[in-house]
């Protein structure tokens, strides 16, 4: 089958680089890392020892949440850029040219990595501050030096971005919307001038961007090295209020919504507010916008995640300032979204030499999934959502997932294992469906056992969160279950988005008993 696969698929040669074989990795949102070295956050340097240990363990696969700059905003997928990565994740003691006196400076970010979770917006704008004045030291040779002119040449949006960045500053971070009228809607002679006329804050952001390309790219350079594979995420849409649809207005519908329609889960549905591409206007340009974001993200990852990847087929649209209940899905018609969803995949897949994986969870015609096997794409599989539900709706086995997917026992969206098996009924359930014992809490044997099955299934990649690992020796991990939850999707929550690994790298990487059970787990049960 897979040979066949092979084959036919349009992106054969890029499975090929990757290798057919099963891949085993760990998914994390960097901003829960913590070294001895890291100001506030994790930082993207914090990845090279993480590499080490999943090569010890004899995984291959890093799995990252989005990394695109989100201001104050901790949800990475709320950006306000395409491309653009989070200053936020600068190495801070890895930049050239840092003074004594900057180098001191960096003890003061030490209390902010002792918090349990994550003070995202003091650490942002403390190391706006540290960065200010690094650049009023270290800007002139920056700017000098070629490869930061290579890096401007090659990437046009950060121009764009870094101009953005500067009137959001000015204007107090409102809405571009709420920008004076001029600004709202510029010409490209009224951008001229105002580059001209902000050109040393743009250089600040055009800087700290090349800084940023240079560090994650440093990341790649050593995992490929490592032969280990970085994978990163795409969300399907962006922030209203975005560089992109700031100067890319015709490419969206602003009068329009995404969002997801009432269910027995959310009764009200869901208003995400982001806006709906203008696909017929991206077509005729040749899919540029798209070709240009893969291509930039192709410099730090070798394989991504397609988020939401049925929304290129359909897209539940919700008037602007109206209710989930007033929206539809959009197309309508089966034949128009198939027809759809395959021709924007199509475009979308041949723009970027890394490999694609969908998050194809949730109801997703059957039509739809034939479509991305076709093309190649892999799906996702939570095995807690995986039933016959049309029949016995009892859990389909791991045993019979099929090749072209990647296998996870949660997401960041999801409660964690711990939290599922004990506070949701569908662990009850799974519990009956083993006949295993409902003994609150998981302990770590029955962890063992759902996660090694887990790994050893058909899929060709097994990757789940860290924590979940981590949770197999009970110390590692913070006493309340809830305090290991990323994110509580449909709400606006200080938890979201702020949880802490809670030991740093450093610790969890040398731990013996752990790695001794990571290895044990890729043997066959």
């Amino acid at each position: 089958m897979l040979d066949d696969f092979l084959k036919n698929s349009p992106i054969k040669d890029v499975w090929k680089k990757i290798g057919l074989k099963h891949h085993y990795g760990i998914n994390l949102p960097l901003s829960a890392l913590v070294t001895k070295k890291s100001c506030g956050t994790g930082e993207f340097l914090d990845l090279i020892p993480v590499i080490d240990w999943v090569k010890e363990i004899g995984f291959d696969t890093i799995q990252l949440l989005p990394l695109n700059d989100t201001g104050e905003d901790p949800s990475p997928y709320n950006a306000l850029s395409s491309c653009a990565l989070h200053p936020i994740y600068l190495s801070l003691h890895a930049l050239p040219y840092l003074t004594e006196q900057l180098q001191k400076n960096l003890k003061t970010f030490t209390p902010l990595n002792s918090l349990k979770r994550i003070d995202y917006k003091q650490v942002y704008h403390k190391k706006l501050l540290f960065l200010r004045a690094y650049f009023s030291e270290a800007k002139d040779q920056i700017q000098a030096s070629d490869k930061y002119q290579k890096f401007l040449k090659e990437n046009s949006f950060a121009r764009e971005y870094a101009l953005f960045k500067t009137l959001k500053e000015l204007y107090k971070n409102v809405h571009f919307q709420d920008f004076p009228e001029n600004l709202k809607n510029p010409n490209h002679s009224q951008l001229q001038r105002y580059y001209k006329q902000y050109q040393e804050k743009i250089d600040f952001y055009l800087c700290l961007q090349f800084l940023c390309f240079e560090q994650l790219s440093q990341v790649k350079t050593y995992a490929s090295e490592k032969n280990c594979l970085l994978k990163g995420d795409i969300p399907i849409l962006i922030s209203p209020d975005s560089v992109d649809v700031w100067m890319h207005r015709d490419l969206f519908d602003i009068t329009l919504a995404a969002g997801a329609p009432p269910d027995i889960f959310n009764p009200e549905g869901q208003y995400w507010g982001f806006p709906i591409y203008r696909w017929n206007i991206i077509e005729k340009q040749n899919f540029h916008w798209w070709e240009q974001r893969l291509k930039y993200a192709s410099a730090f990852y070798h394989i991504y995640r397609i988020d939401h990847i049925i929304g290129f087929f359909r897209i539940f649209v919700i008037p602007r300032g109206k209710k989930p209940k007033d929206g539809a899905f959009y197309p309508k018609r089966e034949d128009l979204m198939l027809a759809q969803g395959k021709l924007l995949l199509q475009e979308i897949i041949k723009h970027s030499n890394m490999l694609p994986i969908g998050e194809d969870l949730g109801v997703i015609p059957e039509a739809a999934r034939n479509i991305m096997y076709d093309l190649g794409i892999a799906g996702t599989k939570v095995f807690r959502w995986e039933r016959e539900f049309e029949t016995t709706n009892d859990f389909i086995q791991a045993d019979n997932f099929p090749p072209l997917s990647m296998a996870t026992v949660s997401t960041h969206d999801s409660e964690t294992l711990e939290l599922w098996w004990s506070e949701n009924s569908e662990g009850k359930e799974y519990a009956e469906f083993k006949n295993w014992k409902h003994e609150i809490p998981l302990s770590p044997s029955k962890r063992f056992e759902i996660l090694q099955e887990n790994l050893h299934n058909p899929s060709l990649f097994h990757i789940n969160l860290l924590q979940e690992y981590l949770a197999l020796i009970p110390d590692l991990v913070w006493e309340n279950p809830q305090d290991e939850r990323i994110n509580i999707p449909g709400f606006v929550l200080p938890e979201n988005w702020t949880c802490r690994v809670k030991l740093r790298v450093e610790e969890f990487t040398s731990n013996k008993e752990l790695k001794a059970m990571m290895l044990k787990l890729l043997t066959r049960p």
